[in-house]
């Protein structure tokens, strides 16, 4: 939720108005249209029906929305569980407008969790893997910035990447959430190759390793 807020409260501000479609937006631990600004139209899709669910899908791989015709797309914690997300990506860079933006929240690492599969983690270079792919599917992306957010009172450490459908627009988003928010490793902005942060581990293992150390010592 922290980070999702972060994203629509460095991005929407260059958005007049426009529309925010949250794919996987049943409430079971919040919703991110709880910190959507409300001049946006927030329209919520999944494939069942509950809390926070405007449409629901008759496949998880067809959005029912036009070309082009949708301002933002935000996933939170859905593409774990989808089983071909990267046919889900090409969807979603199908509904977006050029410019257009796509938030993505995804586990890094955590426990298995079916809802009703869990099938990916995510990693620093997920968003430009996504990236390739869309270009070799003729679309034109490209990643703004992404990072993997430390943990806050939970095993989960969240990668985040803000994607732009039509690059040659990248200029009318020259604020990064990455410039306000310090709390995470591995974090890449458009242009830069190198990572902010760098870390090889994520912190489950660090605290593993420090207590196979100790013990080991003890």
């Amino acid at each position: 939720m922290n980070n999702g807020k972060l994203f629509f409260d460095i991005y929407a501000t260059k958005l007049a108005q426009g529309v925010v479609v949250d794919i996987g937006a049943q409430d079971v631990n919040g919703s991110l249209r709880s910190v959507c600004p409300p001049h946006l139209k927030f329209i919520g899709v999944d494939f069942v029906q509950g809390r926070g669910v405007d449409v629901v899908l008759d496949d998880p791989y067809r959005l029912p929305f036009e070309d082009a015709s949708v301002d933002v797309v935000v996933s939170s914690s859905c593409f774990e569980h989808s089983e071909l997300f990267w046919v889900l990506f090409l969807e979603i860079m199908r509904v977006l407008k050029s410019p257009g933006l796509f938030y993505l929240n995804a586990p890094s690492n955590g426990t298995f969790h079916r809802y009703p599969v869990d099938c990916w983690r995510f990693y620093p270079d997920s968003g430009r893997a996504l990236v390739t792919w869309a270009q070799r599917n003729g679309v034109d992306t490209c990643v703004l910035e992404s990072y993997v957010s430390r943990q806050d009172a939970a095993v989960w450490s969240d990668f985040v990447a803000v994607f732009l459908k039509g690059s040659e627009h990248a200029g009318l988003f020259p604020a990064r959430i990455t410039q306000v928010f310090k709390d995470f490793y591995n974090g890449q902005v458009l242009g830069d190759s190198k990572f902010m942060n760098p870390q090889e581990y994520p912190e489950d293992l660090q605290r593993l390793y420090a207590a196979e150390q100790q013990a080991s010592q003890t």
